[in-house]
């Protein structure tokens, strides 16, 4: 690897344990032009030191070390209870399925026999890399979900109902032939991933908007109509600098286009039909569901079956008509997500005027002006 590849590490630090000095030598020299950050250690012991001031997100360790082996270390590290997981790759001169089987079985990531070619250091830190973006990712996610949750305090259990009613969905997507191309198991975790992420604009809207315990004027409403367009601008530079991490994209898709409707009369960008990424779609009709059926304290919920027929009448106006057909065959799925997960009834505040969040008001004025 050289230096060009470096952006694709992100500067992870990397603690490399080993009694050897030539094969630290070696190891740091590549580790530092692939472009992460390196501190070295002798043995166990040595490395236990250096994590005191310096926390690795990859260790790699020889095996046979003086004071304490790679076994030691890497079964001590996976005790502590650490904020965060550290990728483990043992190195050994031994390649026996028992070695290999007491390396993995001490909590070890990976096993890398020597000598090895740096193509497949390379690899295996690939590896490594990729599973700890995952981590981070979810860490994200939530974050990012509950920061806009904090803004609005009434929609309850909203984005858990979210994230499952869009699984349902594209779950029974998976089972059609036409879209057996694009839906697949990684795209339902992903949608289940990212689906939380629809309102985080909403952390942009001025509360005398975004709780405003009126109707809304038509200023108002063209205000409330840009979280769309801040969730998007959250997540845009993330998209830009990380374009191999797909749930982002996905993300971006939900954030910006979950608003847009079949017949091209949506928001922010009026796209029409297939224009409209699936995601968005799907995530469309969960959004619609729910804001239906959760009770408020300006509104009773509906019931399933007031929801459904508004969407079944909103097919091929608001909502793609394959995905009316879809959630058609998931009823009974979506009520019992419904059930299990519903809110307590809300009470309000008896030293404050009641407050509440324009989602039904959005959700109102999108479906019933087809």
């Amino acid at each position: 690897m050289n230096t060009s590849d470096s952006s694709h590490a992100n500067r992870l630090n990397v603690l490399i344990v080993d009694d050897d000095p030539i094969a630290i030598e070696m190891l740091d020299y590549f580790l530092q032009e692939a472009g992460y950050n390196v501190e070295r250690a002798a043995n166990g012991k040595q490395a236990l030191e250096k994590m005191r001031t310096f926390s690795p997100r990859i260790i790699i360790s020889d095996v046979e070390m003086p004071e304490m082996n790679g076994i030691e270390l890497c079964q001590t590290v996976r005790e502590r209870h650490s904020t965060q997981y550290t990728y483990f790759i043992l190195l050994t001169c031994h390649s026996d399925l028992k070695s290999v089987l007491l390396g993995l079985d001490s909590g070890a990531d990976d096993y890398l026999s020597k000598p090895f070619h740096h193509e497949e250091l390379r690899l295996r830190l690939e590896g490594g890399r990729r599973l700890l973006m995952l981590e981070g990712r979810d860490m994200m996610i939530f974050s990012l979900a509950k920061l806009a949750e904090s803004r609005d305090t009434d929609t309850g259990t909203h984005l858990e109902r979210i994230r499952e009613y869009s699984k349902v969905l594209a779950t029974e997507l998976m089972n059609w032939p036409k879209f057996e191309c694009v839906v697949d198991a990684q795209f339902v975790e992903l949608i289940y991933l990212t689906s939380p992420l629809h309102d985080i604009g909403k952390v942009g809207i001025p509360d005398s908007v975004l709780l405003k315990p009126g109707k809304l004027t038509s200023e108002e409403f063209d205000i409330m109509k840009r979280h769309t367009l801040i969730g998007g601008e959250t997540l845009y530079a993330s998209a830009n600098a990380y374009p191999e991490a797909g749930f982002i994209k996905m993300a971006l898709d939900i954030t910006l286009k979950h608003h847009e409707r079949w017949d091209g009369t949506g928001y922010p960008f009026q796209l029409r039909g297939e224009q409209i990424p699936l995601c968005a779609r799907i995530v469309a009709i969960a959004d619609v569901y729910d804001a239906l059926t959760t009770k408020r304290v300006y509104k009773d919920a509906y019931t399933h079956e007031e929801a459904a027929r508004i969407i079944y009448d909103s097919r091929g106006t608001h909502f793609d008509p394959d995905l009316v057909d879809a959630f058609a065959n998931v009823e009974e799925q979506m009520r019992a997500i419904r059930t299990r997960l519903d809110d307590a009834p809300p009470v309000a505040s008896p030293t404050q005027p009641e407050k509440k969040s324009q989602e039904t008001e959005l959700m109102s004025a999108s479906f019933t002006s087809s």
